[in-house]
């Protein structure tokens, strides 16, 4: 399996190395990074004043055979159903979409913490590529499965499957 992180928007190269080389690690498999050219404002709510992951999902190249694709974007991104979502994917494509926006403190007024950062983006994008191999959410508090409501579920939660969800892993 190949990985692809369609980059959205003005993401760091150190950020985006970063992300490349974690996600690897996890998938054992080659990981790339590149630019996408998709117009994000076509998605954005100006009532809302966030962007609907659904329709950026739409957006994404679409993966080759034995590949999935995760867009990275850097704006706040919603359901209609919920406030805001750190990610979305799409099973029948192989695509997904996370925000790295909520996932830095300083969106909440605190001081920067990179590494906390770039931990909370890694554990999304596991868990949205997770949804792409066909796992679902996991009760498992530990797991990366596990359902993220607030940021502190995913702080808890680790970057790897627990031993329920791991042998699920469709490729």
């Amino acid at each position: 399996m190949k990985i692809t992180l369609e980059l959205l928007g003005g993401i760091a190269d150190k950020v985006k190395e970063e992300l490349r080389e974690r996600v690897a690690a996890v998938f054992h498999c080659p990981v790339e990074t590149k630019l996408g050219s998709v117009d994000l404002t076509q998605a954005y709510n100006s009532e809302r004043k966030q962007y609907l992951s659904s329709k950026l999902l739409t957006c994404l190249e679409k993966p080759k055979e034995n590949e999935r694709v995760v867009g990275i974007v850097d704006v706040d991104l919603y359901v209609p159903t919920l406030n805001f979502v750190f990610g979305e994917a799409d099973i029948s494509s192989g695509t997904a979409i996370v925000s790295l926006c909520r996932l830095r403190q300083e969106y909440y007024g605190l001081p920067a913490d990179e590494n906390l950062f770039l931990d909370r983006a890694t554990k999304e994008i596991v868990h949205e590529l997770g949804h792409t191999l066909g796992l679902k959410h996991c009760s498992n508090s530990k797991c990366v499965m596990h359902f993220s409501n607030t940021l502190a579920d995913t702080d808890v939660k680790e970057a790897h499957f627990c031993p329920r969800c791991r042998p699920k892993l469709v490729f």
